[in-house]
């Protein structure tokens, strides 16, 4: 599903990830920790194929990224899913046409996008807010739009950056609860990046850190280091 080797991004003078080694099969959920500036946001971005790597190899879902033309990209990304910690839904549209939009760009025909906005609206507990616009719900409910955005097309590589960073702990607790249900659900490779010790420390699950752009630990069944 994912693999790195020797993996390096430098921005100028400044390295951002250095000789970073890693594989991710698919179905798994991995935490991504480390303090800001450790270069997890450098990663995901790799991930997506919105940097490319100065050195090193990058694969994720069969592509090779660091030379994979650019008239590829919307194909490869139409198997990502993406979570932000801002949303970054359009306050324009209402909840069902931010989370068809997705598929509305692939050309999918409107029958097939109901279906699937409806699905996705189920899964993350939103059917009774289609019609609500992003100003009309609250944080919690914009973070699970952000979700049912990212799984509409049933990715197979969900990628959430921070997005219980601007959350209460309760809500927090219950975006990581439906995330897990999305990955057992769709069986979706999860990369999620966390400062959160209380969710890494709760799940139990595989853990990579990263510090000054290096990988100082990948733990099967890791805690959060503080």
């Amino acid at each position: 599903m994912v693999s790195a080797h020797d993996l390096t991004k430098k921005f100028g003078e400044l390295t951002a990830l250095e000789s970073v080694e890693f594989e991710i099969p698919d179905g798994e959920f991995v935490f991504l920790t480390g303090a800001s500036g450790s270069g997890k946001t450098t990663l995901l971005r790799l991930l997506i194929r919105d940097l490319i790597p100065t050195s090193g190899s990058l694969q994720v879902n069969g592509f090779q990224l660091e030379n994979m033309p650019k008239v590829k990209l919307p194909v490869f990304r139409r198997s990502i899913g993406t979570v932000f910690q801002d949303f970054k839904l359009l306050p324009d549209l209402t909840i069902r046409e931010n989370v068809a939009l997705p598929l509305e760009v692939r050309g999918i025909n409107t029958q097939d996008i109901n279906k699937a906005v409806n699905i996705a609206l189920e899964m993350v507990g939103l059917s009774s807010k289609g019609l609500s616009f992003p100003s009309q719900i609250s944080g919690g409910e914009l973070q699970r739009v952000g979700l049912a955005r990212a799984v509409v097309g049933k990715p197979k590589l969900l990628l959430a950056d921070e997005p219980t960073g601007n959350l209460d702990p309760k809500t927090a607790k219950t975006i990581v609860k439906l995330l897990k249900e999305v990955h057992s659900y769709l069986k979706t490779t999860v990369i999620m990046a966390t400062h959160n010790s209380e969710i890494v420390n709760h799940y139990n699950l595989r853990v990579f850190t990263l510090q000054d752009g290096k990988l100082i630990k990948d733990s099967q069944t890791g805690h959060y280091d503080d």
